[in-house]
């Protein structure tokens, strides 16, 4: 069977959908439809922010994001803030809420709220939501012409808004950047990013299992990329959390992850402590000289990197040098990057058709006439905290405005 539009989208997930939403507001009359590879649109939305949706952060700014679009995107993100997009959310039935750390969420913290308020105004606004369609083919004569396992369909005008690789169980696949390529656009190889980092050291042995807080650095040549603060969980062969998934934007194999696990005390006030600790645990165990700072499990990690063995003899027999080393080792544990997690355990990816191809004023390609693209299929990433949502739902309601 075939179906004519004016304008159709690939993709029925957080930008497609806004997308949609947002043709028919500013152009009733016109005609468009989503196509679905999965059973149902919005899988990808109903799992973020551990099922809550976290929409937007009331800091919203390039600086952080990553990816070649990330220097075009201060011209859609000046003029398309969290303050705006919860303003159109708010006129499409959502109530959000702020948290402590500045994220926003539906009011009832659930995704599942979202994709209603999505679902039920593409219903009200009378856009067709074709799901269980794999795409076969799409190519421009004249119109584009896009072909599933079941339908012909087409239209003037065409979005891509058909996500990335990652989370792959829930849909995640690299067919946009295929169809980009065909239309003659530059392509960034599809990375994995907000994931944990790979790391070969010996130490995590001993903190499997463990979370600590933390400010974490990544280095590079002895220079500082990127530091974070939060919570890291320690696993049996990389490092976790939200604040080393942010540094997974920046990080390559060969980089160096330096963990301070007291980034509240210095080196030198910690010393002085520590030698305070030796005196006031004289009598205990060696292990025992981090006692009201760091885990046991933590301190004997730092402490063997150290150098420092033979636990079973008193805290009064370390030596100066011991305890200086221990010190160190506590606001600088070091992990050797060997690479990042894989596609299934990514939030999100880098890569994408690269950002110089793309309006960002109106999201329209550059290299292909009435066609647009938004969402993950672009080459731009952002941190944890409701940022790549944010880039999601914006880039497709000026997609949407602009067909």
């Amino acid at each position: 069977m075939t179906h004519h539009f004016d304008a159709i989208i690939l993709g029925g997930g957080a930008s497609g959908l806004l997308c949609a939403i947002a043709a028919k507001r500013a152009k009733p009359h016109l005609r468009v439809a989503v196509i679905e590879k999965n059973d149902r649109v919005g899988k990808k939305l109903l799992a973020t922010g551990n099922g809550r949706c976290n929409l937007t952060h009331d800091r919203i700014s390039a600086a952080h994001y990553a990816g070649s679009f990330r220097a075009q995107s201060r011209v859609m993100l000046e003029r398309f803030d969290a303050a705006r997009l919860l303003e159109y959310f708010r006129s499409l039935g959502l109530l959000t809420a702020k948290d402590g750390e500045g994220r926003y969420y539906p009011l009832c913290r659930q995704a599942a709220a979202v994709l209603d308020v999505l679902r039920f105004n593409c219903e009200a606004l009378a856009v067709p939501l074709f799901c269980s369609q794999t795409v076969k083919s799409v190519r421009k004569q004249g119109r584009f012409t896009v072909t599933t396992t079941e339908h012909t369909f087409t239209a003037d005008e065409l979005v891509i808004a058909a996500g990335s690789k990652a989370a792959p169980k829930l849909g995640g696949s690299g067919s946009a950047a295929d169809m980009l390529r065909n239309f003659g656009h530059r392509v960034v190889p599809f990375a994995p990013a907000l994931c944990p980092l790979k790391t070969r050291s010996e130490v995590l042995k001993a903190l499997k299992g463990l979370r600590a807080q933390a400010e974490v650095t990544l280095m590079r040549g002895g220079s500082v990329i990127k530091t974070e603060r939060g919570e890291v969980q320690f696993n049996e062969d990389n490092l976790s959390g939200i604040c080393v998934f942010n540094l997974s934007l920046c990080s390559r194999a060969g980089d160096v992850v330096k963990a301070d696990l007291l980034p509240e005390i210095s080196e030198k006030e910690l010393s002085h402590i520590l030698t305070e600790n030796k005196e006031r645990f004289s009598a205990q165990s060696a292990d025992n000289l981090f006692t009201g700072i760091l885990q046991k499990r933590i301190a004997q990690a730092v402490m063997k990197s150290a150098g420092i063995t033979g636990f079973s003899r008193p805290c009064s027999a370390l030596a100066d040098r011991e305890l200086r080393e221990a010190a160190r080792l506590a606001k600088g544990m070091t992990f050797p990057v060997s690479g990042s997690a894989d596609f299934d355990r990514a939030q999100a990816c880098l890569g994408g058709v690269h950002g110089s191809e793309i309006d960002a004023r109106t999201m329209r390609s550059k290299k292909q006439q009435g066609l647009f693209i938004c969402g993950e299929a672009i080459d731009l990433c952002g941190e944890c905290g409701g940022y790549n949502l944010h880039f999601a739902f914006a880039s497709g309601i000026v997609a949407g405005e602009n067909l």
